[in-house]
């Protein structure tokens, strides 16, 4: 089997998992200034590749909204036009700057951990399943369903320790002031993500 061919199998074993489709429901105003739905349906998954050689276990990435600038604008619907064109360029890395980014991650059984570090402030959310969250110093912490991770601009992975069950993550990352640690200055680093996963451009 050709490695296409076992991405393929692997991103059609990600769509026979207990997790669903997710629905995202967008709000707004009509003329009056009341409170409406302004749009809901399913977003499409980005299969990455796993991280490690010879490894085929394509994480489920989905984007759920964007921001380009804070505080946003909501004026005349400026804020889901600025997402729409993030989207659109397909150059969004990790991080937005000057903004924020609200995905999803599906992580398949056994993940090795792809330790990186990103220039911003992110809320981490264990949406199903469980994860370790790989740190430079000190042992795995084992996140389970309902735990968050505030994660400040650190080197850090994460792994799905379960050898059947996949895993789901809310993250919500924010750009931040350059970070500086003794003097050095700690910029992104995307280690083995960097191969798939697009430059923020943030840390300049």
């Amino acid at each position: 089997m050709s490695h296409n061919e076992e991405f393929a199998a692997a991103v059609e074993k990600h769509q026979g998992t207990a997790l669903r489709p997710f629905t995202r429901y967008i709000t707004g105003h009509n003329a009056e200034g009341k409170a409406v739905l302004h749009s809901s349906g399913e977003v499409p998954n980005s299969f990455k590749g796993q991280f490690a050689p010879g490894e085929t276990r394509p994480m489920a990435f989905n984007v759920a909204y964007t921001t380009s600038e804070f505080p946003a604008n909501l004026n005349n619907d400026a804020d889901l036009a600025a997402h729409e064109n993030v989207i659109q360029s397909g150059n969004l890395g990790l991080v937005n700057p000057n903004g924020t980014v609200f995905r999803i991650v599906d992580f398949p059984p056994d993940t090795p951990a792809a330790v990186h570090r990103t220039q911003s402030l992110d809320y981490g959310i264990v949406l199903e399943g469980q994860v370790e969250m790989i740190l430079e110093e000190g042992e795995p912490v084992l996140l389970q369903r309902g735990d968050v991770a505030i994660q400040r601009a650190t080197m850090h992975g994460w792994r799905n320790p379960s050898k059947t069950e996949w895993t789901r993550m809310a993250f919500i990352l924010q750009d931040c002031k350059p970070l500086e640690v003794d003097g050095t200055r700690l910029k992104e680093d995307l280690g083995p993500l960097g191969g798939v996963l697009k430059s923020s451009g943030n840390d300049q």
